[in-house]
């Protein structure tokens, strides 16, 4: 049996910019969370998301895809959200989390689908893609990656990865992630940031729509041991800044080759201001599929569905009408 913590219910029931309900599909002994919106018969949008946010992240996205009559799947990774968190730092790894979204993808029987993609949910998502094409009708690709040799880590993704380090600014019990998002977000200032990541409480001075986010990327965490943190802290260690590293940087290689060759639509909405994963990279990999599309986003930086997702889901719509 896998030992796990699991976030209570009530943790999520004043989240009002949050009316989804609930679906869980059941892999091995632990519960997936995910959202099912929109009509059942109707094309997919597959919307993942990557470290250290949840299904929220989508919040603005799915409402108007929905009401263009699509379908929106939108899981919550092992470790994140509402699904169940195993307490075991090693059990996570991106091969792992891959074919946990694979026994979804499969279980529900989801085909047509348009995979909407960023920051870790880009080596877990397009792996899918590449490896079942046959389900995937286009790729919507946001501020991600795929590790391959050519690809040159910013330095704004190794500070990420040494802040997680032992001795990093990170690397501390009950880490108060939901202080970046309020960051990027531009509700507070690093200085803020940092004071509230290392006390574990709320930002100060805070108008309601900076405490609404701080609400909702908080909640998956408040209030549990140290142990439901480390599916967030794997995530940052898995990167795989040398080859030979933990972030199954082979796969990834392979999956990156595969999806060069993509015969379908493929399109890139990027968050501009993002210094982890720079516009001349979304730029750069675009223009090495060929046909794809751009979308720059000025002003949105890393989560730009969080603070621009109307205009995501517009970029979305424009492209798939």
């Amino acid at each position: 049996m896998t030992d796990f913590i699991r976030t209570p219910d009530a943790n999520f029931s004043a989240l009002g910019d949050f009316p989804f309900p609930a679906h869980y599909h059941n892999w091995q002994d632990l519960r997936v969370h995910y959202l099912d919106e929109g009509p059942g018969d109707g094309p997919v949008m597959l919307l993942l998301h990557g470290m250290p946010a949840w299904s929220y992240l989508y919040r603005d996205v799915i409402p108007p895809l929905v009401a263009a009559g699509f379908r929106c799947i939108a899981p919550d990774h092992l470790g994140f959200g509402k699904s169940d968190k195993p307490t075991d730092l090693h059990w996570y790894t991106i091969a792992r989390h891959t074919e946990v979204l694979t026994s979804l993808i499969t279980t529900l029987g989801l085909e047509r689908i348009t995979l909407l993609c960023q920051d870790w949910g880009g080596p877990t998502g397009l792996a899918q893609a590449a490896m079942m094409p046959e389900r995937f009708d286009r790729l919507v690709i946001m501020n991600t990656w795929l590790h391959h040799a050519a690809f040159e880590y910013s330095e704004g993704i190794r500070t990420w990865n040494r802040h997680w380090q032992d001795g990093g600014l990170f690397c501390r019990s009950t880490p108060n992630v939901a202080a970046l998002f309020l960051l990027s977000a531009g509700f507070i200032d690093r200085d803020t940031m940092v004071q509230a990541f290392l006390s574990g409480e709320p930002p100060v001075g805070m108008d309601s729509a900076g405490e609404r986010m701080y609400g909702g990327f908080a909640a998956p965490f408040l209030g549990l041991a140290d142990e439901a943190y480390n599916g967030l802290r794997r995530f940052p260690l898995s990167i795989p800044l040398d080859e030979g590293d933990n972030g199954n940087a082979v796969a990834q290689a392979h999956h990156y080759d595969v999806l060069l060759k993509w015969p379908k639509p493929a399109h890139f909405i990027w968050g501009i201001e993002d210094d982890v994963f720079t516009e001349q990279w979304g730029r750069d990999w675009c223009r090495q599929m060929g046909g794809a599309s751009f979308d720059p986003i000025p002003g949105a930086g890393h989560f730009l569905q969080n603070t621009h997702g109307a205009k995501v889901a517009e970029h979305v719509l424009r492209q798939t009408g």
